[in-house]
Formats: C-alpha cells, structure tokens, sequence
C-alpha cells in the first residue's frame, strides 16, 4: 500500500513540477489503480486515483486516454459510480480535438441508464442531451427509444409537459417498431396524458397526436342527404360525398348553370356570378365564403391515418366551432357538432368521418377543430393472425366510451393551407399561400328545397323512339320556390311540353298504356295541315332552346308540395351509351341578397340501339299543277322520295317496324298527297327491309305576319293520325339536334344574283317519319312508338336521319403568305337553267279531216313557272326544228303558226300561261317539245340569257278521218 501511495504521489508531484523536464507518467497512475483494484480490494482509493489521473489527462487535452480511464473503472458493483464515469467519458469524447459526437451520445445513454438504475434524477439530464445528438438523424428506433425513456423519467419528477412531448413524438412519427412495442408505447402514452388531464384545471382540451389528421383532404358538403328512390320512383342523383371529383364535370356543371341563369336573368348573366358549388375539397375554388342555409346541415368529412401498427379507437367525434353572428343582438343557441355513421374506409390505415352541423341563426360560422376521445381497442389473445389482421386500422365508435381507463379526450385542428400565389414577380420568387374558407361559410336566410324523382325513366331506348316518363318535384323546405328551369347538355332528348299542351291523362299509373302522341281517328286522305310558331315551344332564336321553363300550377310550388308533370323522351339519334345531364334550377319568392338562386343536378345514362334508317330526296315535278284544282299553291310542285330501312338488328325483341305516318314542316314547303298508297295499311318492314315512299309536295301559301311560323302536313298511312303539330312530336322537331333552316324568318339572306339564283335549288323541307315497333319482352308484346327527322336542303342532293360519322381533318399546312381572296361566287349553267320551269298542255291524239281540209291546226298552251324569288326575263323561240336524222324518221315536221318568238317578265313564283297554234300537213306523230325558252335575272344587266332545261318529249298522234 506504501509502494503504491509513493507512485501515485511521485506521478501527481511530476505534474505539479512547473517546467518539469520529464513529461507525465500515466504508467505510475495505471500501477497505482491496479494495485488499489485488484491487490488491496480497495475501490474508493481506485477511483479517486482515477479521477485524478483523468483530470491531467485532460488538462494534457489527452481526452483519448482520459476516456479509456474512466470507462476501465466502471463495474456492476455500483450504478452510481458506473453513472458518473460514464457520464465523464462522454464528455472526454465530446471535447476532442474532432469530437466524437456519437460515442458521446451513446455514454451518455448508458450513463443515463446507470444514473436510472441508481434512482437518480440525473438520468434525465443525460438522456435529454443524447437526444440532442439522435434527433432528426433518421435514427428511428434510437430515438423512440430515448423519448420513451425521457417520457417516464419526466413523469416520475412530475414534470407532466414534458413527458407528454416525449410521448408525442414517439407517436407522430412514422414508427419502425414492432406492433407489440408500439402498442407498449401508445398504453404508456395514454395512462401520463390522462393523469395529467385528470391533475389539470384548464378547459381548454390538448391536442392529440394520433391519429394523422389529414386538414388538407378535408370536404365540406352544404344541404341534405338524398333520400333514396322508393319504388318506381328514381331520385335525382345530385351531389354527395360519396362521388369523386372530377373538373371536366365540374366546368360542364358551371357552363350549364351560366346558361340558365342568363335565361333567368332575361339574356344578361350578373357581374358577380358564381357557380354553385354543393361540395368543396381541395379541387374546387375556395378563395370566396361558401353561401350555407339556415336549417338546413353542414356535413365535414375529416380523414384520419393511423401511422402505428395497432388499431386504435375513436370516440364521441364532433366539430369545435365559432359563430359570429349577423343581425342579432343576442348570441345563437347553435347545437355542438354531431357524428354521423356514415363512416368510409379508405386504403389501409385511413377512414373518413362525417359531422353534421346544423345552423339555426344566419352569420358567419367558423370550424376550427376536431374533438374525439382517443383509446386503444381491446384485442382477443384467440389467434395472432386475427391481430395481424386488425393492425393498423381504425375504429370509430359512436357510444360513450370517455368512462373507460383507456380513452383520453382531445382534439386536433383543422388547419387548411390555400392554393400557392404564382401571380406577381413576388409571389413566384418566394412560397406564399391564399386563403382556403371551405370551413368557413356564411349562414344566409331560409331557401327553398326542391327534391326531383323521375318515374318509369328508361335507361334504354330505340334510335328516335318517344318514350313518356312522369316527374315529381318536392319542395321539402318552409319557403314556396319560383323560377323552375331544366337546362341540359342534350335538350333535344326530352321535353315537358309547351304551355297549352294537353297533359292528360294526369297519373303515371292511367297514362302506362296510352299513346305518347295526341291521334285522332282519320282516314288516309289529303294531308291534313296546321300553321304553328315556333315561340310556342320555346324557340324564338337561330339556336335551339336549351333551358326550358316547366309549367308550374300558379309559377311556384308552396312548402311541402308535390307535384307530378309529364316528361316525354326521345331516343338519340346515335347508338351508344349517352350521358344526359339536368339540371335544374329554382328561386326563392322573396329575393335572398346574399343567394340568389339554387340548383339541382341529375346524371342519366341512356342506352341507345338501332331502330331504322331514313334517307329522302327531292326533285323538282315535271308537271304543274292543273288550273283550279285544289293543289295548286303558288303554282310549284316537287316530287320527294322517302327511302326507310330497318338496321335493328333485333337484339331488343323487335320483331318488325310500321310506318304509320309521314309529315312535314317547313315555311315554304309542304307534303300534299302520298303517290304510291299501299292501301289501308300501313307499311310493315321486318329486319334488313326496305321500303321507298313518294309524295308530291307544294309551296305553302303564306300570308303577311305568317312568314316566320311552320306548316305542318300529316300524311297518315293507316287509320289513325298522329298530331305532329303538338306535343311530343312538333317539341322533338324543334329541338332536333341538326336543324336544316335558320328558325328566323326568312328575307336576311343573300339578295344579289347568286343568292336568288341559289335559292332555286334550296329546299328547306323537313320530313318526320313517325312509326311503331313491336316487341316481344318476358312473353309480352309491347308496342314502342318514335320518330325520325330527315332535314332536306336541296333538290337532288340526298338527306339522312342518321348522323354521318365526321373524317378526321386532315392536317394542313402552315401558310407564311396571305391567301389569295376567294373568287367572287357566280351562279353555275345549271343552277341558271333551273329558273324557268315549262308544261305543254294539249290532246294526245286529234283527229283531222286531210283529204277536206289539208291543214290541221291545233291548240298547244305552254305553262312557264318561274321557280325564283326575283324577277325573270323570258324569250321564248319558236323557230328551233328537230333537224336530227333519228328524230326525222320517228316524227313528223310541223310548224308553229303565229307569233314566233315572245319575250316576257315573271315576278317571283308567277306561273304564265301562252296559247299556241301548231299547224300539221299530214297524219302521224310529233314531238312538240320544240320551244326553245331562254331565261335571265331581270337584275343581272349585261348578262346573257341561259337555255332552260327542256321537259320530256310531248308527243301526239294525229289522225286522218
């Protein structure tokens, strides 16, 4: 013990020497601990030379062999020493010359490990300072692991703030422990927080760390929950949580809305308008106030995640708001949030929550945050698969579970970041956010509500075929509605009729086996014609109505009434599935400042198969009509061709087609009587048939102040005529997607020669095609009614009901110099020889006494017809002879006696008729079809004349007696 005194004394005084020549010898220090160790059993005397010797060490900045010293001292004989070396050697590790971050933080934790076996609040200091090493080094499971240490040892010092923060973080981040620590970590996490809230006296419920609550995917929905379709009765679908946000349906919505509100608001749409937007997430536009409406419910669909591995329960969920409001002295008795089971669960980890408020005061409502009790969920120890299984899952029960040890209360906020500015130079140099107030809607006064249910609505229909469906309108609120309008995406699918339209039979139930159409029992005859203006269905514009008004009883619909329309359908024109959007829209009686108007959405999607085909064409009579007689309208006739063809290819149970009526609407045109009649029946075509019909049409006689309404002609085919001046048919006409003709009145159009001359060959000429189908569905014949529209334009040119697929364009060129202008536009030869149409009226055979009287003369009357809207100069030249042999040898040479050539002016549509004298030699047979007939604008000036195409040979036979 002397021996070992005198090294650890001569070592210390070699130290004290100032200047000494000889530097420190540790070995005298490391002898002198051994032998205290290992020979003499005596530990303080150890230690104390140990701590002697790493104190000059590390004034020799020999940190290295200061820290070896200090941890070769340490044993499991006692915690506290082992601590405080321990806790020493870290520092010595720190304080080299390159620090030696990580052996520092790992003493550290075994010191503070020791300190926490010896009972000492100083392991709390140790472990605090190692996680200043460990934290953010993605060094996850050393860092769950300090945290939880610093939780307990902040909870045993009664230091409840900050054992909760270690535990937060345990909790937040994206933990790579197993299940069974984790589970370990969230029960430790709960017994401090609900100690510390049970200890505590402030109201004010802490935020909860779990689970993830994801503000951003947030959606907010303003107004009830649809009631669902009972029985036959199909709800409008509208807009609910459930459906996924999509923007091309956002902006149609949008587009749909300007429409009608333009209509609404007499052409003009308001300076401010804004679409309606029912349901807000992070897609739609938040930068304004949401409008919401007292009474009616404001449901949040929150997201949580649950980043653990262990299913965690929520309870008693609500909504933490603040109301501001407006107009009222006296604050609102509004009711907390409420939690609805409607809960939907989402990919792995997630589920959606919804809660409803329920606004009784109108102001300004602000949703700040998310209360919920937080607890674990009480496992059964049958099997690990069934745990493997439930992991990472949330449960959300809506019974009071706050009585159970397990569950804490607390909240979450809801915090929105807005849309990122990239406008300004400013705001894209630097990340700057605008504002997001989906959680922030202004409370406004009582609205209406309507409710929409479609009964017997079909989700497949025929090409064209008419198909009569009913509506219910509800208004469910406590305020009377005006102003109801549909627009649609496809207007010319259905309509609600007209004003004056016949809406028997009034049920659903009576009208199941009636006619769409309005019929009356008549034979088939002359067409029977009706003169109608387009205003009376809507149309008053070169465009197609696409907002209607729906008829309603008194122009409003009271608080808590129903009532039932007609809707009549009409199959598209294309096969294929269709989707047709509605949407309605609706004001309130007294005027809202704040909203104006409100809408309803419905979706329908329609299944259209092939039902028949109808091409047409139109070409110029050659004859005219006869004097007097009943069908001469202005004195022009046309011949038009309808060619029907049955392309079902019988998929639906159509076993056959029947034309059982064709008409027509024009201004100008009309058909008069059918040419070809197949007798009392109609015509019947079964699968690939065709059939071709052929009527003879006139001009229609129009007065003054009658040049802008329709005349409809009806040429039924069998026992029964169909209305087509009324609803459904003439609506469908209207609204027919392609029109053939400007719904203005005639008179804008081009008035130089080329346009006159144009407008001889134009027909504007709508044919519609009404016909039944037979269908055989579940052993029962069923008989389907529809219609067809063929638009013709010009004479010759063929028109068809089925829509003509377009070619893809071709891709053009890009042209560097200005094109050339186009060549002034001048009539053809034959568009100019089709101005004049010409008849010979005269006896087919004439019997002349030769051998008495040689010459034979006969009266010829030649009709001229001028087919232009203009004034027409006309010469007509006699002295042409058929010089040609062949024509020789058939017929005979004669001669026109009299005036040989006349000249004449038609006004527009004028029929002239000429008496001539032809004089023959001898019996046989002529051809009169000799007058040549040259035609001009009477406002072309210098332009020549242009040969008018000739009729067909007018042949006659005279005899000898």
């Amino acid at each position: 013990l002397s021996l070992i005194s005198t090294l650890e004394m001569a070592a210390m005084s070699a130290f004290l020497q100032s200047g000494a020549p000889r530097p420190y010898p540790a070995h005298y220090m490391e002898t002198a601990i051994q032998t205290y160790r290992d020979v003499c059993k005596n530990m303080v005397l150890a230690e104390r030379c140990a701590l002697f010797s790493a104190e000059v060490l590390k004034s020799q900045v020999k940190y290295s062999e200061a820290a070896a010293l200090l941890i070769k001292m340490t044993s499991e004989d006692s915690d506290l020493r082992s601590a405080l070396l321990l806790e020493q050697a870290a520092h010595c590790f720190i304080n080299m010359r390159s620090p030696m971050v990580r052996k520092f933080a790992f003493h550290m934790i075994l010191s503070g490990h020791r300190f926490s076996k010896a009972g000492q609040r100083h392991a709390l200091r140790c472990y605090c300072q190692a996680m200043q090493v460990y934290k953010g080094k993605g060094w996850t499971l050393a860092e769950d692991h300090i945290n939880f240490t610093i939780g307990r040892q902040s909870f045993t010092l009664r230091q409840p703030e900050n054992a909760i923060a270690a535990f937060r973080h345990i909790l937040i981040n994206d933990s790579k422990q197993v299940a069974t620590q984790q589970s370990a970590f969230l029960r430790e996490y709960l017994y401090v927080y609900k100690s510390v809230s049970q200890s505590s006296s402030d109201v004010t419920l802490p935020q909860l760390p779990l689970p993830c609550l994801h503000s951003a995917q947030t959606r907010v929905f303003f107004g009830h929950e649809r009631r669902l379709a009972e029985g036959e009765k199909q709800a409008a679908t509208h807009v609910w949580l459930d459906q996924e946000y999509d923007g091309e349906q956002a902006q149609l919505w949008a587009e749909l809305e300007e429409q009608v509100v333009g209509v609404a608001n007499k052409g003009s749409v308001p300076i401010g308008f804004q679409p309606t937007q029912y349901c807000l997430s992070c897609h739609t536009d938040n930068l304004r106030y949401p409008l919401a409406v007292v009474e009616e419910p404001i449901i949040v669909e929150v997201v949580f995640r649950n980043p653990l591995k262990v299913p965690l329960a929520l309870a008693e969920l609500s909504l933490l708001w603040k109301f501001t409001p407006k107009d009222f002295s006296r604050p609102p008795g509004g009711v907390p949030g409420e939690a609805l089971s409607n809960e939907k669960e989402a990919a792995a980890g997630r589920v959606s929550a919804r809660l409803q408020l329920l606004p009784h005061k109108t102001g300004e409502l602000q949703v700040l945050s998310v209360l919920y009790s937080l607890g674990t969920v009480e496992e059964d120890n049958g099997t690990s698969e069934g745990s493997r299984t439930r992991s990472n899952t949330l449960t959300l029960e809506y019974s009071h579970h706050t009585s159970r040890p397990t569950f804490v209360r607390g909240r979450q906020d809801l915090e929105i970041q807005g849309p990122r500015l990239n406008t300004t130079k400013e705001e894209k140099t630097s990340v700057r956010h605008g504002p997001d107030h989906r959680l922030d809607p202004v409370i406004t006064p009582p609205m209406p509500l309507l409710e929409v249910f479609f009964i017997n609505f079909p989700t497949g229909l025929l090409c064209g075929e008419i198909r009569k469906a009913w509506v219910e309108f509800v208004n469910v609120s406590a305020v009377p509605l005006t102003g109801l309008r549909v627009a649609s995406t496809h207007p010319e699918f259905f309509t609600f009729g007209c004003a004056a339209s016949d809406l028997t039979p009034v049920t659903p139930t009576a009208s199941e086996h009636c006619s769409a159409y309005k019929t009356m029992a008549t034979p088939p005859s002359v067409a029977a014609t009706m003169l109608v203006s387009p205003a009376m269905f809507g149309v008053s514009g070169d465009d197609r109505p696409t907002v209607a008004e729906i008829p309603l009883v008194g122009g409003g619909l009271g608080p808590g009434e129903a009532l039932q329309i007609p809707l009549w359908l009409r199959g598209p024109d294309r096969e294929g599935v269709h989707e047709i959007n509605f949407l309605f829209y609706y004001e309130s009686v007294e005027k809202n400042a704040k909203l104006s108007h409100r809408v309803l959405r419905h979706k329908a999607f329609i299944c259209a198969s092939r039902s028949l085909s109808v091409r047409a064409t139109a070409c110029h009579s050659n004859t005219l009509p006869r004097r007097g007689g009943a069908e001469e309208e202005g004195g022009s006739s046309m011949l038009v061709f309808v060619d029907v063809e049955n392309i079902n290819t019988s998929e639906a149970g159509v076993r056959e087609f029947h034309i059982v009526q064709v008409s027509s609407s024009s201004r100008q045109w009309r058909l008069h009587t059918c040419i070809n009649p197949t007798g009392d029946r109609d015509s019947r075509l079964a699968s690939r048939e065709r059939g071709k019909l052929c009527f003879r049409a006139t001009r229609c006689r129009t007065q003054e102040g009658e040049t802008h309404k329709y005349t409809f002609a009806d040429l039924n085919l069998g026992n029964e005529q169909i209305v087509s001046s009324t609803t459904p048919c003439a609506d469908f006409f209207f609204r027919r997607g392609s029109p053939s003709e400007s719904l203005t009145p005639a008179g804008g159009a081009d008035d130089g020669v080329t346009g006159v001359v144009q407008k001889c060959s134009e027909v504007e000429l709508n044919i519609i095609v009404l016909w039944k189908a037979y269908v055989v569905e579940d052993n029962k014949q069923l008989i389907l009614e529809g219609q067809l529209h063929v638009a013709l334009q010009t004479v010759g040119k063929e028109a068809c009901s089925v829509p003509q697929k377009e070619e893809a364009q071709e891709m053009v060129l890009l042209k560097f110099k200005p094109d050339q202008p186009p060549p002034v536009s001048r009539p053809t030869l034959e568009q100019l020889s089709r101005l004049i149409k010409t008849c010979l009226h005269y006896p087919e055979s004439y019997d002349h006494p030769f051998p008495q009287k040689s010459l034979c003369m006969v009266p010829v009357t030649l009709t001229l017809s001028n087919c232009s809207l203009a004034q027409v100069d006309v010469i007509i030249d006699l002295r042409h002879k058929t010089t040609s042999p062949e024509s020789l040898e058939v017929h005979g040479t004669f001669t026109w006696l009299g005036q040989t050539q006349y000249k004449l002016q038609l006004r527009p549509h004028e029929v002239q008729r000429l008496v001539l004298k032809a004089c023959f030699f001898q019996a046989g047979v002529y051809n009169l079809g000799t007058p040549r007939v040259f035609a001009k604008m009477a406002q072309a000036g210098t332009m020549c004349e242009t040969s008018q195409q000739s009729s067909m040979p007018a042949l006659i036979v005279i005899n000898s007696v």
